[in-house]
């Protein structure tokens, strides 16, 4: 386990241990292929930083709440949803060093345990009335699939600009973090300005989080390979679309037949990735990427100081120079 997540835990470690057992109440299912699932995505988790934004939030706004844990498992609970269709639409075999459930359960199942959490984490929050988190996480779920649509229809043409690219990824990562932090802050404070205070933080680090994502298709890897994935799979991200529009028309139009029909080829692959060096790509996504950090770390300075305020700042920090 990373040493500086574990640090940065430390004002809602007793509030993380209440949060586990919520989470694993709520994915509970009378039936047992259902139910086995379940349990191996318990067993699979992540680092669970969204619901850490959620209860880091709820903590710095006021005393925490029934409502904060509810919202925790709602956004924990869509994300993973989230999740398992993305795998089924990338047909990835691998999530987080584990197989996923497309690999194990197959497209019908994987389609369906994500359609169950979606449904599960929706009606958890009905059955405890909790109508602000449902709101609140629901707009983020319309945006993210306006986001995922969105980006699978420029990358047909692959004439994705910067502008497209930043509402793209506004929609798909920044907008369910936003939601965490807002519905966090939510839960024990009526304070419009300070709930909006927290979407605006939220949104901003959702944004470098997935510039720092997309960087790592350019970085090397433990044993020094390039990953060049979003390449392979044709997706137009910060570093690349700064490049293309830095190169001529020749350039260009080289680079997307390249993208376009040799993808697949690693020496493509490699030299593509090469080219995005070259012409500034990557130092252009990492000054983008920084920009947006103090943006977000502007509007945290904004509320009020407390041992939660800090960790929410360290957690800024690791997610902008995390190794993975």
């Amino acid at each position: 386990m990373n040493s500086k997540l574990e640090q940065i835990k430390e004002p809602i470690r007793e509030e993380l241990k209440k949060f586990d057992e919520h989470f694993k109440n709520a994915m509970k299912s009378n039936v047992a292929l259902l139910d086995k699932i379940t349990y191996y995505i318990v067993q699979t988790k992540g680092k669970q930083m969204r619901p850490m934004f959620t209860l880091l939030a709820a903590k710095a706004s006021g005393d925490m709440t029934e409502s904060s844990y509810i919202a925790a498992s709602l956004v924990e609970i869509i994300h993973t949803a989230t999740l398992v269709h993305d795998d089924v639409v990338d047909e990835a075999e691998k999530r987080r060093g584990f197989f996923s459930i497309y690999a194990l359960w197959k497209t019908k199942i994987a389609v369906l345990v994500g359609d169950y959490l979606l449904s599960r984490g929706l009606n958890m929050a009905l059955e405890k009335k909790e109508y602000t988190s449902l709101h609140i996480i629901n707009q983020a779920v319309q945006a993210m699939s306006e986001g995922e649509l969105l980006q699978i229809e420029k990358a047909r043409k692959l004439d994705i600009k910067e502008d497209i690219y930043f509402e793209i990824i506004k929609q798909k990562t920044a907008s369910l973090i936003a939601a965490a932090c807002s519905s966090g802050a939510a839960s024990t404070s009526a304070d419009e300005e300070l709930i909006e205070k927290f979407r605006l933080f939220g949104e901003k680090i959702g944004i470098a989080f997935q510039i720092k994502d997309d960087l790592f298709d350019y970085g090397d890897d433990n044993i020094g390979k390039p990953k060049g994935i979003d390449i392979k799979e044709k997706k137009m991200t910060l570093p690349l679309i700064y490049a293309l529009e830095q190169s001529s028309w020749v350039e260009k139009k080289k680079i997307i037949f390249n993208i376009k029909r040799r993808s697949k080829n690693d020496k493509v692959v490699k030299e593509i990735i090469q080219y995005v060096k070259d012409k500034g790509g990557i130092e252009y996504s990492k000054g983008k990427m920084e920009a947006y950090k103090k943006e977000a770390m502007d509007v945290l300075h904004q509320i009020p100081s407390s041992p939660s305020r800090s960790a929410l700042e360290e957690l800024v920090e690791f997610v902008t120079n995390r190794k993975k």
